[in-house]
């Protein structure tokens, strides 16, 4: 599962890398015989091209990449157009409904204000009060990404700002869930971008960029490593550009999502573990009136152990089950009563709200 990469930044401990401490090198007794350096040599024309191509995305799409600061953090953003508008991760917003924003390229912080979350995909809008100057990000299509696509992540990790890691799309369509904790809202992100550039705390809610400049994603997690105990290495999540215009724009033309495009069961549950110490299903809490759920005939204190031949052992495999499906499908749904007894219902399955 991923961990969140953004919200909650710390200050960075910078090490010095000074001469204290260094080994002593005895004197030579025989002066030694100064190496001749190899003549210089330019740098071989793709690689040139590369480092061109990088210094010009990065001189372009920096302008657009700001650093949101609220009373507990600090997370990146996206400007989205010209009426002062930015797309970020809900995480980084959290609770707060007024934040700072400033900028890579310098100038005086900026009052922004939240326009809305859409805490289950970790999406928000905010909303800078003076616009003036700001450059809107030029964004690209996610679906015609490929794997092995030369990437950068742009943002503000540990507070270090307009800070650029380089890495590639290391796969496609992965469906990762937040742990849910005071800094993470638990979100399921379905078709995130997996890649190698370095996520780290502070990155959240910046850019990954093409090398043609354009934005496909937004960096939103780094895995981590539950036997090291920390961040996994080089394994990162982005939300596709597609799915963060389509939240964004929505939010901005009626101040909320109206379509989710995500199906729901329309339940509250929780994790319900055995005897041995394993997870043994969802079990469920609440049953929203009107719902798939309600519909179906579901109650509360039915584990539901399976969903369309899925099974589901933690609230988080049915969440990440529910996205392989579209509102309106019909599956099944393996449930066991509280009286013990299994049984199988089918599911004409709702949609998720926007609120």
């Amino acid at each position: 599962m991923g961990k969140v990469a953004g919200g909650l930044a710390a200050a960075v401990l910078l090490t010095a890398c000074g001469t204290a401490g260094a080994p002593v090198v005895p004197p030579q007794t025989t002066p030694a015989t100064p190496a001749t350096p190899p003549p210089a040599s330019a740098p071989a024309a793709p690689v040139q091209a590369l480092e061109e191509a990088y210094e010009r995305v990065i001189a372009e799409v920096l302008p657009s990449i700001v650093q949101i600061n609220t009373k507990v953090g600090l997370g990146s953003g996206v400007v989205y157009d010209a009426e002062g508008h930015v797309i970020t991760n809900a995480h980084v917003v959290g609770e707060a409904t007024v934040m700072n924003v400033t900028f890579a390229t310098g100038g005086s912080p900026r009052k922004a204000r939240l326009v809305k979350t859409f805490a289950a995909g970790d999406l928000a809008v905010i909303k800078v009060d003076d616009a003036q100057g700001l450059q809107p990000a030029r964004w690209g299509d996610s679906a015609k990404l490929r794997v092995g696509q030369l990437v950068l992540a742009m943002g503000n990790p540990l507070g270090l700002s307009g800070s650029v890691t380089e890495g590639i799309v290391s796969a496609l369509g992965r469906t990762v869930t937040e742990p849910e904790s005071p800094g993470s809202t638990g979100a399921t992100i379905a078709g995130a971008i997996q890649t190698s550039a370095s996520i780290n705390p502070g990155n959240s809610g910046g850019a990954l960029v093409d090398l043609s400049g354009r934005v496909i994603g937004i960096p939103t997690l780094a895995a981590s490593d539950p036997t090291m105990g920390g961040a996994a290495p080089g394994i990162g999540f982005a939300i596709p550009s597609n799915i963060a215009l389509d939240i964004a724009a929505q939010i901005i033309e009626h101040g909320k999502v109206i379509n989710s495009h995500r199906a729901a069961l329309g339940i509250r549950g929780n994790t319900i573990i055995g005897a041995d110490g394993q997870p043994t299903g969802v079990g469920v809490g609440v049953v929203e009136k009107s719902s798939a759920a309600a519909r179906a005939g579901l109650r509360e204190g039915d584990v539901i152990i399976a969903i369309g031949g899925r099974s589901t052992s933690t609230m988080a495999e049915l969440t990440e089950a529910l996205t392989t499906h579209r509102p309106g499908d019909t599956v099944p749904l393996k449930v066991v009563r509280p009286d013990g007894k299994t049984d199988t219902v089918t599911v004409t399955l709702g949609e998720l709200s926007g609120e």
